[in-house]
């Protein structure tokens, strides 16, 4: 099963949308799931500065800002042989 990380932080509407489109996907293709606020780490403050949000899939960026379903949907099947 994957695992896709949401790097984020409090008062970013492009985090917010971001979270809406994965706990879709999710329904419908599990995933673990990992949500990050970089605020509470100085090391992704310098990394991610105001590039949230930045979703990574098994530990690789894959999408800053925007995603779509479709986008992760096809990354998560790439990623996974028993996916047709």
């Amino acid at each position: 099963m994957a695992t896709v990380t949401l790097y984020t932080r409090r008062g970013c509407h492009l985090c917010d949308d971001a979270r809406v489109v994965l706990d879709a996907v999710r329904a419908a293709h599990p995933f673990e799931l990992a949500v990050v606020d970089v605020d509470g780490d100085p090391a992704l403050v310098a990394r991610y500065t105001d590039e949230v949000p930045v979703v990574a899939v098994d530990g690789r960026t894959a999408f800053r800002y925007r995603l779509t379903a479709d986008a992760l949907l096809a990354r998560l099947r790439d990623g996974d042989p028993h996916q047709p």
